[in-house]
């Protein structure tokens, strides 16, 4: 099982992932811009605006080795032969890393990938007799392996084209609780997917993890901003940081929270709202304000007070729904809270 690997400064601060746009050297030089210089992370951003391929479940499906895929109707499906779906979806994410050697040519320090992880991309990928791929515990068997496999070429191909960087891997877990809880529709819409056990949950997991893990990434962290996220569950994972829309959290959550941090599992927190009113900037918190919804919780549940400088503050989701100046503007915000959070925790 992975061991906890990530530790921050104090005043840390990185991203989700998505960024507006379609301007793949525009967005990496923002990346490198606001976060290149420590404590700060930056991170490899994907821009879905670009269209299919460019999204979180095209562009992950694109790092599957010996699963191809293709587009329909219903969404992405695992097919017999690659085709120009797929082909487009690997051109997108070569396109992005042959900018990245050449904008952040000579960088060191931590950089983070990110990718769908093993449940979310099983719940959004459609078999081709048109069921979703968590139904088929071999398919998902095969789906996880192959995951695995290319998740470990991605990270050694960055590692490659930027020698001095250590990298962090994210997984993407939106889908998760829905199928922990089996709220999964079924293809017809009549009726609901089994649930996932637990164990099984973990276990896919623990394997896509470990992998990033043994191909080199210096450490992983796992996301979600969806609601119920069993974060109890995903602790036994091994996970070196767990990164949460802070607004979701209730107290029970916040507890499992507490607990997870005093066992060595570092906290991401998702502070600063990216809703509609956030994201067009007419209604933005201060920093001060981002640093409460961290400070607040903290204070309250009795954690040691200089931890909370370790916590590492970032949007609640991705930023392509807003325009490239205003996510630069959230980027600029949460470095801002980092810091005060940390100045707070050295008070």
């Amino acid at each position: 099982m992975p061991v906890p690997a990530l530790r921050s400064q104090p005043g840390t601060a990185t991203a989700i992932g998505s960024w507006p746009g379609t301007d793949v050297r525009a967005a990496i030089q923002a990346a490198l811009d606001e976060f290149g210089e420590a404590p700060q992370v930056p991170y490899l951003p994907e821009l879905p605006a670009r269209g299919p391929g460019a999204d979180m479940i095209g562009r992950t499906a694109a790092l599957l080795v010996d699963m191809p895929i293709d587009l329909q109707p219903s969404g992405w499906r695992l097919v017999d032969h690659p085709g120009r779906d797929l082909k487009r979806a690997r051109s997108f994410l070569g396109e992005d890393l042959d900018v990245l050697a050449e904008v952040a040519e000579g960088y060191t320090g931590r950089l983070k990938l990110q990718v769908a992880g093993p449940w979310t991309l099983a719940s959004a990928l459609w078999l081709p007799r048109l069921e979703r791929a968590v139904v088929d515990p071999g398919a998902v068997r095969d789906l996880i392996a192959s995951l695995s496999e290319g998740i470990a070429r991605h990270v050694q191909a960055v590692a490659e084209l930027l020698p001095g960087a250590e990298i962090l891997v994210q997984l993407d877990e939106p889908g998760l609780p829905a199928v922990l809880t089996g709220a999964l529709p079924t293809a017809s819409g009549f009726g609901r997917l089994r649930a996932v056990e637990e164990p099984v949950i973990v276990e896919g997991l623990t394997a896509v993890l470990e992998a990033a893990l043994a191909a080199g990434a210096a450490g992983t962290a796992l996301h979600s901003c969806a609601p119920d996220v069993p974060i109890e569950m995903l602790v036994k994972t091994g996970v070196g940081a767990l990164s949460l829309d802070v607004r979701q959290l209730r107290t029970a959550d916040w507890e499992q929270v507490a607990v997870a941090v005093e066992g060595g599992t570092q906290f991401w927190a998702g502070a600063v709202p990216t809703t509609d009113a956030v994201l067009a900037g007419t209604s933005r918190p201060r920093p001060d304000a981002v640093a409460d919804a961290v400070w607040t919780p903290w204070r309250t549940l009795g954690l040691d007070v200089a931890s909370a400088g370790a916590v590492v503050i970032t949007p609640a989701c991705g930023l392509a729904g807003a325009s490239p100046q205003a996510a630069r503007a959230v980027l600029k915000l949460v470095k801002a809270a980092a810091a005060v959070l940390a100045e707070r925790a050295e008070g």
